[in-house]
């Protein structure tokens, strides 16, 4: 079995992991790294999802890197041109000559003796294992499995003769012009499908047990547009950038004080551009206050102009059974469908499936509590990136990297080789994720926890992360440094109960 060692061992290619790479390039160049991705090609995400109209959620100016500008003049942009940004920012770093293709990681173990890591792969295109060792852990694998999306029990299912389809595995040849589709969910996956099939179909009817919050944003970005006549790039995008950060966090935390304003507000958006009359408390105000789930982003209103325009329904109603030709619902209706498509939801998948070790023990994930939401406790010199749930993925990955590389200069500096987050002493344990979407709330007693303050609470709010991570202590209670010849003096659980 083949075994190299590096420094730094990114885990996925993805979004994050070429970020990690670049963040690792530009303020640790003497490090060496390695990068495993399970796929063949870079991208992550935006490799692997190819469903008609697959864009961005949020803004390309957060969404972005820190370090490389957004140029594209669309600030909420297509699959394939974020696929290629990532590729572009790849190349320019040279990233892909680090990159391991069909290397898809099942195991790490940590030895505190060597202050290292055996990390055990498998390789999708010759079939053999393989084992690198690192000093440094990075994984950037998202949370979700790639292999399948999740489909909830379909009664039926068997008698329907159309085509079934889920996002997350689009078949290439689909063809759904002048089709009859039903899409269901009503989640950011449908709200983008819908609008984009509804181009070319007969008609698209978004089908939802329940309604979602859904934010009509502008496509472009006026004051991008602006600055970008006046400044150079690389002085217009941090402008932006910070302007976008400052006007979604505004937003944030006015939903979580005024939850009742915001609703309102984003009621009475989304009446502005439906039909007159038009059943909005009943498909368009959901039970539950703004960003307990994400805020579902329509750019240039293009749901509700669908929708309006005839080319696209919205049913609220649950599932009786599916039919040879169709969905008939519980109140007796029948969705006739020529193709359906389950927009129902991701699985989580921590780490990439991965299981680790340390010193001999394995580590069940559910019993750590995160410090600073990037590592775990008792897990020595390992990181993991989950970004933001109320704001762009990139933020906290930029932020994430960026401390990673500040650690790695650290223990260089004081010729320490191990640093192990510690548990806290007290206080009550809350979920990592602070969502009451499904796929979360599916998945939550597989997931670390967090703590009730700071460094093991993860918050939702950049500038004050900024402040933390950039610019904060690196020595604190979370985290213990040590050297290889002597025992970590940290423990991965502790006995305070968990709420």
């Amino acid at each position: 079995m083949a075994c190299d060692h590096v420094d730094v061992l990114i885990v996925g290619a993805g979004l994050s992991g070429v970020g990690a790479a670049c963040h690792l390039r530009r303020d640790c160049p003497d490090k060496t790294y390695a990068v495993l991705e399970a796929r063949g090609a870079i991208g992550g995400t935006w490799d692997l999802f190819r469903y008609p109209g697959v864009r961005s959620d949020s803004d390309m100016f957060t969404l972005g890197y820190s370090f490389k500008p957004w140029t594209d003049p669309k600030a909420i942009a297509d699959g394939d041109s974020i696929r290629d940004y990532v590729r572009d920012t790849a190349r320019e770093y040279g990233v892909g000559e680090h990159i391991r293709f069909h290397h898809r990681v099942v195991r790490a173990e940590w030895d505190s003796v060597a202050a290292r890591w055996t990390v055990y792969a498998h390789r999708a295109d010759t079939g053999e294992d393989v084992a690198l060792t690192c000093s440094f852990l990075f994984t950037c694998a998202g949370y979700y499995r790639y292999d399948a999306g999740y489909t909830p029990e379909l009664p039926g299912i068997d008698r329907f003769t159309g085509k079934l389809v889920h996002p997350q595995h689009w078949p290439a040849e689909l063809d759904h012009t002048g089709r009859r589709v039903v899409v269901i969910g009503s989640g950011a996956t449908a709200v983008t499908l819908v609008p984009a099939m509804a181009r070319r179909a007969a008609h698209v009817t978004m089908l939802q047990r329940s309604p979602t919050y859904v934010l009509s944003l502008p496509s472009r970005d006026v004051v991008a547009d602006a600055l970008r006549r006046w400044l150079p790039p690389t002085a217009a995008h941090p402008l932006v950038r910070w302007k976008n950060v400052l006007l979604g966090t505004v937003n944030f935390q006015l939903s979580r004080r005024a939850p009742g304003l915001v609703r309102r507000l984003l009621r009475r958006a989304a009446k502005g551009r439906l039909p007159a009359g038009y059943d909005v408390d009943r498909h368009f105000s959901p039970r539950y206050d703004p960003w307990d789930q994400r805020l579902c982003v329509a750019p240039d209103g293009d749901l509700f102009e669908a929708v309006r325009a005839g080319r696209a329904s919205v049913v609220t109603d649950t599932i009786d059974t599916f039919t040879e030709h169709g969905v008939r619902l519980a109140s007796g209706e029948e969705l006739p469908a020529d193709v359906v498509v389950t927009a129902t939801g991701l699985n989580l998948l921590a780490l990439g499936g991965m299981g680790v070790a340390v010193d001999g023990v394995d580590v069940d994930l559910a019993d750590t509590v995160a410090y600073k939401g990037m590592m775990l406790s008792g897990v020595p010199n390992f990181a993991l990136t989950i970004g933001y749930t109320n704001a762009s993925w990139t933020l906290k990955a930029d932020l994430v990297a960026t401390y990673v590389c500040r650690l790695l200069r650290h223990l260089d500096a004081t010729g320490d080789q191990i640093v192990t987050p510690v548990p806290p002493p007290d206080g009550a344990l809350a979920p990592l994720i602070d969502l009451t979407s499904g796929y979360v709330l599916r998945s939550l007693d597989t997931l670390p926890r967090q703590g009730s303050r700071a460094p093991w609470r993860l918050h939702q709010n950049y500038p004050r992360d900024v402040l933390l991570m950039r610019h904060g202590r690196l020595v604190d209670e979370g985290v213990r440094f040590s050297r290889a010849t002597a025992p970590t003096p940290a423990t991965g659980t502790r006995t305070t109960p968990a709420v």
